[in-house]
């Protein structure tokens, strides 16, 4: 066999296995993404969420900065549930939220766990406590609460879609801040076989100390990368605030994330 012929053989060969591989390495990076669509993935993230609220405080002049560090930690039990423990702790700053006046500091923690299934019918569950632990700062509400939180939620061909849920009571007999609130979030999700994900969600909250909702309206887009063979996923979002209580955000909201994926092993 003449070696030119030889070369190109496994020239053409070559080329072929790095598209397999290339091809094999997006559908990995797509199923990813989609997973990442899940709040209930068994899979250990660490996301830093950065959002940006504005036209707070009594005089619509206050505005307010948030990063929140929020690593998410399975656990697979023998049954074949799962523990899922996702921590939200943020650094907050802000300006004229107090006229006049400017605080920083970690906020209140907030610690979830949910024991979650998957049914034949391919509904995730998951139900489980929520802790908040106040920090003491300028920008904690000084007052230790607890409830309960659950998520359900269903993923059909590229669409992932579903509610989160929690209640939180204070723990304290004089509380600094009275609390007796309820979260509801509801998400729907539609991921792409180039690993992008498009998203449209609420974070909603009804204080029934005050008689008063908290709506906005997010909607955002993210897209996976791998650097250096590490799975990354960045985001970038805006929202609108549908309603607020007296003294706070009104108008856009705007967010930017960046979370990072440790693969299955």
């Amino acid at each position: 066999m003449p070696r030119e012929y030889q070369t190109r053989k496994s020239l053409s060969c070559a080329l072929a296995m790095a598209l397999l591989g290339s091809m094999a390495q997006a559908q990995d990076a797509a199923d990813l993404a989609q997973e990442l669509a899940n709040p209930l993935a068994a899979i250990i993230s660490i996301p830093f969420q950065l959002n940006y609220d504005d036209n707070l405080g009594p005089t619509n002049e206050g505005s307010r900065t948030t990063l929140n560090l929020q690593p998410v930690i399975p656990f697979a039990l023998d049954n074949g549930a799962n523990i899922i423990t996702r921590t939200i702790i943020p650094y907050i700053w802000q300006e004229d939220v107090i006229p006049g006046t400017s605080q920083h500091g970690f906020g209140d923690i907030l610690a979830s766990a949910w024991y979650s299934r998957t049914t034949e019918a391919d509904l995730t569950w998951g139900i489980g406590p929520v802790v908040r632990f106040p920090t003491f700062s300028d920008v904690s509400s000084k007052t230790w609460a607890a409830g309960a939180t659950g998520i359900v939620l269903k993923q059909t061909g590229p669409w992932t879609y579903g509610a989160l849920a929690n209640h939180l009571w204070d723990l304290e007999s004089n509380p600094t801040t009275p609390t007796n609130v309820t979260f509801v979030q509801p998400f729907v999700a539609y991921s792409t076989e180039n690993a992008w994900t498009f998203s449209l969600q609420s974070e909603s909250t009804y204080d029934w100390e005050a008689e008063s909702w908290a709506v906005p309206l997010n909607a955002s887009v993210s897209k996976l990368a791998v650097i250096n063979g590490k799975p990354v996923n960045f985001q970038g979002g805006v929202g609108r605030w549908l309603e607020s209580p007296d003294g706070g955000p009104e108008d856009w909201r705007f967010r930017l994330q960046v979370q990072f994926v440790v693969p299955k092993g």
